[in-house]
């Protein structure tokens, strides 16, 4: 009944010209990192080799009881063993028949709620049917710096009742260090005509679906498709942040071969009092995760997008944790309810034994009344 009523409003949306093809993010003019080794809070913990070798942040990630097994993106592309461009992957598996969903943070690190939904997944959430892989730091090696055109910060801290917990943040591209090219002039995606500033090149959302013989970005990229493509996912969500104010806050983006799904998950959240718009993948910007992943794998491909206070021109004495208009708690728990009603819209259109449900994922009510700290190991 729900895709019904969903599907009409798709059809609503369309005729309006709500749903029009998305405009490229801003960029800033220029860029330049600021330290490849921020320093860390007393309390945070310090960057070090992991055991694999992998020149990667040693995140703080408490896998919770439903986490039933780790690897290494390298795992999917072993050309990023030993890199910083190879990271943590984490699985959920209920044992019993159902779908498999794949959950990005990380793309790029300074949009922390993306980070945070994303480890909260692994610490919190148990799947009953199905499976669920969660990647919480996409492009590690966006999480080692930060760049002084955003004045972006090194970490942020989360209060819990057993006390804070620091999570790495960082830059929204790869570190220059770690791209194994210079930054072309302008940099043009493959199947793309768009003209972007060279730095581009080092956005993990303008590299899929990748190239393994490419620079570490586009190794990234393409090893989180081999990823979807061998693991068989889907759903694949990708959590990102956008600016205040900007068009693209507060938005579910789809790729259109499942736009009605996404329409039916957006008029769940609207049931429950969260208003997002939704967008469907553009023809014209290419490399971005909704649509390479989609157009190259089985999976229903979104991407989500919350408000992040300090993704302005001057972030001086912005707190993008207690912001009193867009506190990190609220952006979090938003990110969760997309995820939860993403797969419940999936749910409904899935076969017996192809559906996923996950628990131990809060409402946006819960996190509000016990805080966002809660809900971490």
């Amino acid at each position: 009944m729900r895709r019904t009523i969903a599907f009409a409003a798709l059809l609503a949306l369309v005729a309006a010209g709500s749903l029009a093809a998305p405009a490229a993010p801003a960029a800033p003019t220029t860029q330049a990192a600021v330290a490849a080794a921020p320093t860390a809070p007393a309390a945070a913990p310090t960057a070090k080799a992991q055991p694999r070798g992998a020149a990667t942040m040693n995140h703080d990630i408490r896998p919770g009881a439903g986490v039933t097994g780790t690897a290494w993106l390298s795992d999917y592309l072993p050309a990023l063993a030993g890199t910083p461009g190879d990271t943590r992957v984490y699985y959920l598996d209920s044992g019993k028949p159902g779908a498999t969903v794949f959950v990005a943070g990380g793309t790029h690190t300074n949009e922390i709620a993306g980070v945070a939904a994303a480890v909260m997944l692994v610490e919190r959430a148990k799947a009953e049917r199905g499976r669920l892989i969660v990647v919480p730091y996409a492009n590690d090696s966006a999480s080692t710096y930060t760049e002084s055109e955003w004045k972006s910060e090194s970490w942020f801290a989360i209060e819990t009742p057993r006390g804070p917990r620091w999570f790495k943040s960082g830059a929204r591209l790869t570190y220059p260090g770690h791209q194994g090219a210079a930054d072309p002039k302008i940099y043009r995606h493959p199947a793309s005509k768009e003209e972007l500033p060279g730095y581009e090149a080092r956005n993990l959302d303008r590299a899929h679906p990748g190239d393994p013989k490419g620079t570490l970005t586009q190794q990234v990229a393409y090893a989180l498709l081999e990823l979807l493509k061998r693991e068989k996912a889907a759903v694949a969500i990708d959590m990102h942040e956008a600016g205040p104010g900007s068009r693209l806050e507060w938005m579910v983006v789809a790729n259109p071969k499942n736009l009605e799904t996404a329409a039916s998950a957006v008029l769940g959240l609207e049931l429950k009092g969260i208003p997002m718009k939704l967008e469907p993948s553009s023809d014209f910007f290419r490399g971005l995760s909704h649509r390479e992943w989609g157009d190259a794998s089985a999976a229903q491909s979104y991407l989500v997008e919350t408000p992040n206070p300090a993704m302005v021109k001057d972030p001086t004495g912005v707190d993008w944790v207690n912001d009193p208009k867009n506190p990190l708690w609220h952006r979090v728990a938003v990110q969760i309810e997309c995820v939860t009603e993403i797969l419940a819209a999936y749910n409904e259109g899935a076969g017996a034994g192809k559906d996923v449900l996950l628990s131990g994922l809060p409402s946006l009510d819960e996190v509000k009344a016990r805080g966002l700290g809660a809900f971490y190991n």
